[in-house]
């Protein structure tokens, strides 16, 4: 027997014999995991598969997990008490290893598991770079077939860590993220190798909630705020539902963190929508151009998971959340702060996240006295790249309206070529 069920997130119809990435039992509701352990425990197995609330059964490649500490230098700076980072990226001398240097190595490694267990022969992947890289890096390790499309815009984003990896990877010429994705869904159709499934997939957002485990094991509580900044917001629903199983659980505290999520302006439409209180995002924020003006591709989603039930929207009001534009000067600033303070670089959409935190410190919604745990989603990676060698990726440029019967050559070409 399973160690957790599906639900639907809106009629809590349990789901048997589902795609790992399913949608819910009712239109534009996501599903959630159910653990049927309802207490929090680690085992001594290493790395992220420590934790009980991951849907895998036996993992059969290694996966560091997130590192969590309490901040001195940055903590003083802001004028905080109890504040806590969560790095996720390359940093050996604190005990971070993720050689992808970001927190999508948790996402990676998840649904790969848990893809295999259920049977599933290979998974096509869309990212806007950092999904890229970490799926890449994991199919290699465990040997599990993938399929990457990416927008060209992120190509840089995008580079192999194992000089033998040879991962098929469609970049699209023409397009931004969502044309990736909307791409990568017809790729995964003809080469029938199904679509990672986005925030549907469970294992996705338990992977990248470890963040919350982790945090929670150290610091022996929930925190009272939380700081993310967020493209598809996968991430922050993960973390939220871990949340509320933490607060089920009982003995780490019986009150939601509250959420601050933050975007790059002028691409912030989730901000824009939850200033207004609107449910719906409005079509004037997803226009392709302003991804042009922020430094953080990786937050380019124009699909993101708003207005889903147990979407953004959802966890924001049930914690009392907050939401924050940042613009490029302040994301630079943030970065610089904290590469001062840490001692380590950080990538563009973490230096959100710290803007963020110091938006709150500023506005006074944060108090110098609670216990903050900032998510720092990735770091590292000039650290990394000074220390070892990449290699950059073997694209295949196709246009964003190109024919099932094209893909289907492709395809065929660049798996005999991977082969």
């Amino acid at each position: 027997m399973s160690h957790y069920t599906l639900h639907c997130s809106r009629c809590d119809t349990v789901l048997e014999n589902v795609s790992f990435s399913a949608s819910g039992h009712c239109k534009d509701a996501l599903l959630e995991t159910r653990y049927r352990d309802k207490r929090f425990s680690e085992s001594d197995a290493q790395g992220i598969w420590k934790f009980n609330w991951l849907p895998v059964h036996t993992p059969d490649f290694p996966q560091p997990g997130p590192v969590v500490y309490p901040s001195a230098r940055l903590a003083q700076r802001l004028g905080l008490s109890r504040l806590h980072i969560a790095f996720n990226g390359y940093w050996p001398e604190k005990g971070a290893e993720l050689r992808t240097c970001t927190f999508k190595e948790f996402e990676a490694a998840v649904v790969i598991q848990n893809a295999k267990e259920n049977g599933v022969p290979g998974l096509t992947v869309a990212s806007a770079g950092n999904t890229a890289r970490a799926f890449s890096h994991l199919s290699h390790v465990s040997g599990f077939p993938v399929i990457i499309v990416v927008p060209r815009m992120c190509i840089m984003e995008m580079w192999y860590l194992e000089e033998r990896a040879r991962i098929p990877t469609l970049v699209v010429g023409d397009g931004d993220y969502s044309d990736s994705i909307d791409v990568a869904k017809r790729v995964s159709r003809i080469a029938g190798m199904p679509f990672e499934g986005g925030v549907q997939n469970v294992a996705k957002r338990d992977g990248l909630g470890s963040v919350l485990l982790e945090a929670v094991a150290r610091m022996g509580r929930l925190p009272d705020h939380y700081f993310q900044a967020i493209g598809s917001g996968t991430g922050a629903i993960g973390v939220a539902e871990m949340a509320g199983r933490f607060v089920r659980d009982g003995r780490f505290g019986s009150r939601l963190p509250r959420l601050h999520l933050a975007q790059n302006l002028p691409f912030a439409p989730m901000v824009k929508a939850w200033q207004q209180k609107s449910r719906t995002l409005f079509s004037e924020d997803l226009r392709p151009e302003l991804i042009a003006e922020i430094t953080t591709r990786v937050l380019s989603n124009r699909y993101p998971a708003y207005s889903v039930q147990g979407g953004i929207y959802d966890a924001l009001e049930a914690a009392g959340g907050e939401m924050y534009g940042i613009p490029n000067k302040e994301v630079f600033a943030a970065m610089e702060l904290f590469q001062e303070t840490e001692g380590v670089d950080i990538v563009p959409a973490a230096g959100v996240a710290v803007a963020a935190l110091i938006r709150g410190v500023l506005a006074h919604t944060v108090g110098k006295d609670e216990v903050i745990l900032l998510n720092i989603t990735g770091g590292g990676e000039k650290k990394y790249t000074r220390e070892h060698k990449i290699r950059a990726v073997e694209p295949y440029f196709v246009p964003k309206n190109i024919s099932d019967k094209e893909i289907e050559e492709v395809i065929c070409s660049l798996l005999k070529k991977n082969s």
